[in-house]
């Protein structure tokens, strides 16, 4: 990190749980114990040949805080050690994350093969957007490897993907996939935002580059958005950097510094997500009248072998369908009582929402029907409640849907 005063020790050498707390850190000539926050828009410099050399590359040290800034230096040097990357570069936004690693992996004429079941936002950046730019596209079923075999045959660039995929929790064979995707000359970029880093970790499978929503579990408590883009280091300095730091999606010192807080804790309430969660669905498996029950680690999903192969635990997300479809499913959200609705997860309260008619209505009733999203589904993000609290209030609302 340029620009910064002395600190003990490096954090490379610990284990997780003290990265997560110690990572990254550089403290002022203060002292600070908390990390501090340089509110500031740019830095000054001793004289002109200071600020030539530092343009020029010539020497280290903070410009703008829209190339750089402390704070922030300090939550993309943890995340980086976190995820076991040689680099990272934070963004505004999740989306602004997922947007800049497509767009500096891509230009006209390039090739994309992306899994088909994807958040709505990256399924319009990838349809909408990159095509207009001369992008050429192709979507296959992501649990289906013959499929991406065929989708590589003619060579590719870039291949994105979302595993465990939100809503529908299918699965993408990373390891196998990044194989594919290698031999026909292209990157694989994964959207680990479901699983969240302590529970898989895509660069370790054979990835090149994964992206975060940080305003997800990594915040983990509904303060503010945020994005990180993780890879090798050439990469980032001849592609994404350069487009960082001209097309200016930068987080805001203030954001960095809450996820570096939410960092701090984020081991902990994993590990309370992860339980509270797996009672829920024993729970709601045990009522019997719901179908189609989803959770990566349950007995009868489709992939439960994959997903316990490349994820540590299934994770806070669970879905479900009401049998009836959309006037069940509202019927049921609207007589929940403690279990907020709102389409954010990863968040320290429960938080549920109805995927067609938010997340993925930009993607239009055949897709969703395609990807597995009908109209009864439900997607719940489990929070760190008392389980039989949630419990509770999931059982009395379903009875009041008529489920």
């Amino acid at each position: 990190m340029s620009g910064s005063s002395s600190r003990k020790g490096s954090s490379a050498k610990y284990r997780r749980a003290t990265r997560l707390v110690r990572g990254g850190l550089h403290r002022s000539t203060f002292g600070e114990t908390s990390e501090a926050i340089f509110a500031t828009s740019g830095f000054s410099y001793d004289d002109a040949e200071e600020a030539e050399a530092r343009f020029a590359g010539e020497r280290q040290g903070f410009r703008y805080s829209r190339l750089g800034n402390p704070t922030i230096a300090m939550f993309e040097e943890r995340m980086a050690l976190l995820e076991g990357a040689e680099a990272a570069r934070a963004t505004a936004s999740g989306m602004a994350a997922v947007n800049a690693a497509l767009q500096a992996s891509l230009k006209a004429g390039d090739r994309l093969v992306a899994s088909r079941a994807l958040f709505g936002s990256c399924r319009w950046v990838i349809e909408n957007l990159l095509t207009r730019f001369g992008v050429k596209i192709a979507l296959v079923d992501g649990h289906d490897l013959d499929q991406w075999r065929d989708a590589l045959k003619p060579g590719v660039n870039a291949v994105f993907v979302e595993s465990p995929a939100n809503p529908t929790l299918d699965l993408v064979d990373i390891a196998e996939v990044a194989k594919l995707t290698h031999q026909a000359g292209g990157r694989l970029i994964v959207d680990n935002v479901t699983a969240s880093p302590l529970l898989q970790q895509p660069l370790k499978l054979g990835a090149d580059v994964v992206v975060y929503s940080a305003t997800k579990h990594i915040d983990g408590q509904g303060r503010c958005l945020g994005g990180v883009v993780l890879g090798d280091a050439k990469w980032m300095q001849d592609h994404l950097s350069l487009l960082l730091q001209h097309t200016g999606p930068s987080i805001s010192p203030f954001n960095a510094w809450v996820m570096l807080k939410g960092l701090e804790t984020l081991e902990l309430r994993m590990t309370r997500h992860v339980e509270n969660t797996e009672r829920v669905v024993a729970a709601l498996v045990g009522r019997g009248s719901i179908p189609h029950v989803r959770y990566p680690y349950l007995a009868s999903h489709k992939q439960i072998a994959l997903a316990k192969r490349q994820m540590s635990a299934g994770g806070n997300m669970v879905v479900f369908s009401l049998p009836k479809g959309k006037p069940q499913a509202f019927k049921f959200l609207n007589a929940l009582q403690l279990i907020d609705i709102s389409n954010n997860l990863g968040d320290a309260k429960s938080l549920i929402t109805h995927p067609a008619t938010t997340t993925h209505r930009v993607i239009g009733a055949e897709e969703r029907a395609r990807i597995g999203i009908d109209d009864g589904m439900v997607r719940l993000s489990v929070g760190l409640e008392d389980a039989d609290d949630l419990i509770e209030d999931l059982m009395q609302a379903l009875g009041a849907a008529g489920a």
